[in-house]
């Protein structure tokens, strides 16, 4: 009985950091200083299908508005956000909960972004992170990608690396997890999806990685962030509740007229979200490219777990699961309270 009152005050307190969320997506700027294969941003053109807001009095403006729509939580990608830091400057103004999502290869400086999250992508892993990102946007290639973003990152516990596993990387993952921990930043895994040319994973690929990605998770509890219930819905799919699409993924924008009839629908959806490009007004049809059936992005499927704890809590064991998973979600930002620089006040972070 104590122990399930500790998990029910566990619950809803994760719960409670859930609701007072509020999230949206900003590409902040059409530009990027890399060419990763696979990006969906190129692949589908959205770098040239609105002109990019470049007043920053406008700016100040647009973000401010989100803020008093009620936007405390704000993501921020591309393009690629460091190029355009006086941007991201005006979100920290206004907004308590930061995110930004960058390839690494500039640092973002400490002074005046204490507390922004940093998300490091991060392609397949060893050899694989150069193969598929280190391409500059004259298509000229270079190597050392990932070597530069744990430099830039050392002992920086803003910065976390959003993993992206693929079947050809299963045999430097293990390798590439231990340089992030032993580089004091923690890790969340993400699918590598070829926008030119996925195939969904086969079983025997599926339980291949499953497995590799459950073991790193026994091995470096504190650097992998990931929970396995997480891992498995994100490798496979699918839960035991239902199988991730456009028909169930809640991070699709509010204000896009195209999503009328899945609004309508009654699924889930993240309240007040909307995902805009880099004019501030143009509201794309969710947080990635519109491909829901080649989707398998971190963040829309740990949405997905979330806004359905209803369902989850009807399986045994469901309170702690969806408890478990919300928490190490958070643990992620460093501006939340399960962050582990906030578990421990005391523990001051290295910057080199």
């Amino acid at each position: 009985m104590q122990d399930r009152e500790e998990l029910l005050r566990r619950f809803r307190a994760v719960r409670q950091e859930a609701k007072n969320m509020r999230s949206s997506l900003y590409h902040l700027t059409n530009k990027c200083n890399l060419r990763c294969k696979g990006c969906w941003f190129f692949e589908f053109d959205f770098d040239s299908r609105v002109r990019e807001l470049d007043d920053i009095d406008v700016w100040r403006t647009r973000v401010q508005e989100e803020a008093d729509r009620g936007i405390n939580a704000p993501l921020l990608i591309g393009g690629e956000p460091s190029m355009f830091l006086e941007r991201v400057k005006l979100f920290l103004e206004y907004m308590p909960m930061v995110t930004v999502s960058t390839n690494g290869l500039k640092k973002i400086p400490y002074d005046g972004f204490e507390n922004l999250t940093i998300a490091i992508s991060l392609f397949g892993g060893g050899p694989l992170d150069d193969d598929l990102r280190a391409i500059g946007p004259n298509g000229k290639t270079f190597t050392g990608l990932f070597d530069r973003a744990l430099k830039n990152y050392r002992h920086d516990d803003r910065a976390g690396f959003v993993y992206a596993i693929t079947r050809e990387g299963i045999p430097y993952m293990e390798e590439t997890v231990r340089r992030i921990a032993d580089n004091g930043n923690r890790v969340l895994f993400n699918y590598y999806a070829d926008y030119g040319g996925l195939e969904i994973l086969k079983d025997d690929t599926e339980s291949a990685l499953l497995e590799v990605v459950l073991m790193l998770k026994q091995k470096y509890p504190e650097a992998v962030a990931s929970h396995p219930y997480y891992l498995e819905a994100l490798i496979k799919g699918r839960t035991e509740w239902g199988c991730f699409g456009y028909d169930e993924c809640p991070s699709v924008s509010i204000d896009c007229v195209d999503n009328g009839e899945r609004i309508a629908s009654g699924a889930p959806v993240l309240p007040l979200f909307n995902a805009y490009s880099a004019d501030m007004k143009t509201a794309t049809k969710c947080c990635t490219s519109g491909e829901s059936g080649k989707c398998r992005d971190s963040q829309a499927i740990i949405s997905w777990i979330l806004v359905n704890a209803k369902r989850i809590l009807q399986f045994p064991d469901g309170l702690r699961i969806w408890t478990e998973v919300a928490e190490s979600y958070f643990s992620q930002f460093v501006w939340s309270k399960y962050h582990p620089r906030n578990r421990n006040p005391l523990c001051e972070p290295e910057v080199v």
